[in-house]
């Protein structure tokens, strides 16, 4: 733990002395003193707005730990898991976007209700959906596909222990016994024939399990959230090389699909306001003019580079999930240029370069027009 940590906690036991003998302290009194709940005590996070101390004493019955050698456990999946504990965690950064409120809608009805998220990559479409559960306080297993993923790792296989043959159960029907929803990440990068197993499942009704020989009856809250980058047709234009073509009765199971494009500016400028707020407190700073400055300089550039991109005028685009790799780069070496070089390097140097030249021009204050090149 750094000491700019330390620090918080030294203070936080200096206002608040009696947490020293319980060992945990309230997201109230921690919004207290710093306005906003410091991204790395989600570690600590032991109960909904209820946090351990790091460096503090915490009783397990007759024993004490040290609340910063906590251990995290690996959640294994099986009938004895705890459903609470695949609740996701708070992110404290996100920002809702325009799909948030409509997913929520169908997680609070409480029905089998199969949803398919489609938009650009690192647009936040699985955050979206695991902020929703976490808001909700409800549980969540996200499997991320791919083409080797397979019925026996999805439903269920035989499997040796201890010399003997036993059926393991995964975690679909898992999610089933227990009223869990999935949520299947980057579903057309799955084998179309593989993922075909989950075609009477998507229809809600009770599956026959052939390992078993048993019919499961999905419970009550069990559903399907599937994310992905294309609509099940493949990327023709090989952005996303290692799609798929989906089976089309296999999309028809999901009742609706979301198309989620990149949040708004405003939505961007709080998420990277949000990140290097959080990064200077951890560095014992506030947001100097200089760090405004830069935030707004590069939702412009990430604007134009979008605007430009929707246009024809260029092939890559800036995803958001970059955008907070670029805020992050900046925390790091304070140099707005070193920043924007250092997260464009992953283009090939013609479209580096554009990039590094658009941004000058944006912090310069240039007027940018946007047309159908890509020298900008």
């Amino acid at each position: 733990m750094i000491n700019l940590q330390e620090s918080f906690i030294d203070e936080l036991v200096g206002n608040f002395p009696e947490i020293t003998k319980t060992g945990q302290c309230t997201r109230k009194q921690i919004v207290s003193l710093k306005g906003y709940v410091p991204h790395w005590l989600n570690a600590y996070k032991i109960d909904r707005g209820l946090y351990s101390i790091p460096g503090g004493k915490i009783s397990k019955g007759d024993v004490e730990i040290e609340a910063n050698e906590k251990i995290v456990a690996p959640i294994i999946i099986n009938e004895n898991t705890d459903t609470s504990s695949l609740i996701p965690c708070v992110d404290t950064n996100y920002v809702k976007n325009c799909t948030f409120d409509e997913i929520e809608s169908i997680v609070a009805a409480n029905v089998f209700f199969p949803v398919y998220v489609v938009g650009e990559s690192g647009n936040g479409k699985s955050t979206t959906v695991e902020q929703v559960f976490a808001k909700r306080r409800k549980p969540l297993i996200r499997i991320n596909m791919n083409m080797m993923t397979d019925e026996d790792q999805l439903i269920g296989t035989k499997t040796l222990r201890d010399g003997n043959i036993e059926i393991e159960e995964m975690p679909i029907l898992y999610a089933m016994r227990h009223g869990v929803t999935v949520l299947l990440d980057e579903i057309d990068a799955a084998n179309s024939n593989t993922i075909l197993c989950l075609q009477s499942i998507l229809e809600g009704k009770p599956y026959y399990f052939k390992l078993k020989n048993e019919i499961i009856i999905p419970s009550r809250g069990f559903n399907i959230i599937a994310t992905a980058n294309t609509k099940g047709k493949g990327s023709d234009d090989g952005r996303y090389i290692g799609t798929n073509v989906l089976n089309e009765a296999f999309l028809e199971r999901f009742a609706v699909t979301f198309e989620q494009p990149y949040p708004t500016a405003r939505v961007e400028t709080k998420i990277a306001n949000n990140y290097l707020l959080e990064l200077r407190a951890m560095q014992g700073l506030k947001l100097s003019e200089n760090d405004k400055t830069f935030i707004q300089d590069v939702i412009k550039w990430v604007q134009v580079i979008r605007n430009t991109y929707t246009s024809g005028g260029i092939d890559e685009n800036i995803s958001t999930r970059r955008l907070v790799h670029v805020i992050r780069t900046y925390s790091i070496f304070n140099n707005p240029l070193k920043a924007i070089t250092m997260c464009c390097s992953r283009f090939d140097d013609h479209i580096k370069e554009s990039f590094i030249n658009l941004y000058q021009k944006v912090s310069n204050d240039e007027e940018i027009v946007v047309e159908k090149n890509i020298d900008f």
